[in-house]
C-alpha cells in the first residue's frame, strides 16, 4: 500500500510542471467562459456542470448560443461533431499508450482534450514514474483547471466588466507555443510541414468554414502514407 502511494505521488509531482502552462491558458479561457455564460443569462451552475461533464472548451462557447437558440438537437449534434472531429483521430492515436491503463482509461478518454493529448503523446516519462498514472495526472489536472476557471467566472461574472473581446486568442498562442516545441523537438520536419501544408491547400480550397475536416482527412492520409518510410528512419539511427 506504501509503495502504491508512493507510485501515485511520484506521477503527481512529475505530471503536474508539465500543466502548469496550461493552467494559466484553461484559467484565463476558463473565467472568460464563466462571464460569458454570467452575462448571457445562466447563472454559475451552467458553467461549472457544463465544464464538469463535457469538457470541451469550444463546443461548451458554442452551446451558449445553442442554449438560447430554438432547440434543434440535430444541428446541436452536427455542430459538435464538427468542432470536436479532430478527437476521433486524437484517440486513434492513443490506442498503444492507453493499452493497459486499468480503471484510468475511461477518464483518459472522457477528460482527452487538445492540451492534455500534446502533453501525453510528447511528454518524456521518466522510466521509474508509471505512465497511467502520470497520464492521469495531466488529464486530472488539466480538468480541472478548466471546471475551477468556468466555476469561478460564473460566480464573480456578474461583478466584473470588461471587454472581453480578443481572448480567445490565449488558446491560439497556446497551440503555436506546443508546435514549435515540438518542431524544436524533431530532427525531421516532414509530418509537420505536411500539416501546414495540406491546411493551407483546403483552407483554400474550401474557405475558412469548411476546411477543417478535409484537412484531417488529407493529413491522415498523408501521415499514413509517410509512416512506412518514418519508422524506416527512426529505426536506421
Amino acid at each position: 500500500m506504501q509503495n502504491k502511494t508512493k507510485t501515485i505521488q511520484k506521477a503527481l509531482r512529475c505530471a503536474f510542471p508539465y500543466t502548469i502552462p496550461i493552467f494559466a491558458g484553461f484559467w484565463f479561457l476558463g473565467l472568460t467562459y464563466g462571464v460569458y455564460m454570467n452575462v448571457s443569462g445562466f447563472s454559475f451552475w451552467y458553467p461549472m456542470l457544463m465544464s464538469l461533464t463535457i469538457f470541451a472548451g469550444s463546443a461548451e462557447f458554442v452551446a451558449v448560443n445553442l442554449l438560447l437558440g430554438a432547440f434543434d438537437p440535430l444541428q446541436a449534434l452536427a455542430v459538435t461533431l464538427v468542432i470536436n472531429a479532430r478527437h476521433l483521430f486524437y484517440g486513434i492515436s492513443m490506442l498503444d499508450r492507453y493499452r493497459g491503463t486499468g480503471w484510468k482509461k475511461p477518464y483518459l478518454i472522457f477528460g482527452m482534450c487538445d492540451e492534455s493529448f500534446s502533453i501525453n503523446c510528447t511528454a518524456d516519462i521518466p522510466q521509474d514514474v508509471d505512465r497511467g498514472w502520470f497520464m492521469f495526472f495531466v488529464t486530472l489536472l488539466n480538468h480541472f483547471y478548466w471546471f475551477s476557471g468556468a466555476t469561478l467566472g460564473g460566480i464573480f461574472g456578474s461583478l466584473l466588466h470588461f471587454n472581453t473581446e480578443g481572448l480567445d486568442f490565449v488558446m491560439t498562442a497556446m497551440f503555436v507555443v506546443i508546435f514549435m516545441e515540438q518542431w524544436l523537438k524533431e530532427k525531421r520536419h516532414t509530418s509537420a510541414l505536411a500539416g501546414v501544408g495540406l491546411s493551407l491547400l483546403c483552407l483554400a480550397a474550401f474557405g475558412p468554414d469548411r476546411f477543417m475536416i478535409p484537412a484531417m482527412l488529407a493529413i491522415l492520409a498523408a501521415l499514413t502514407g509517410l509512416r512506412g518510410k518514418t519508422e524506416e528512419r527512426g529505426g536506421a539511427k
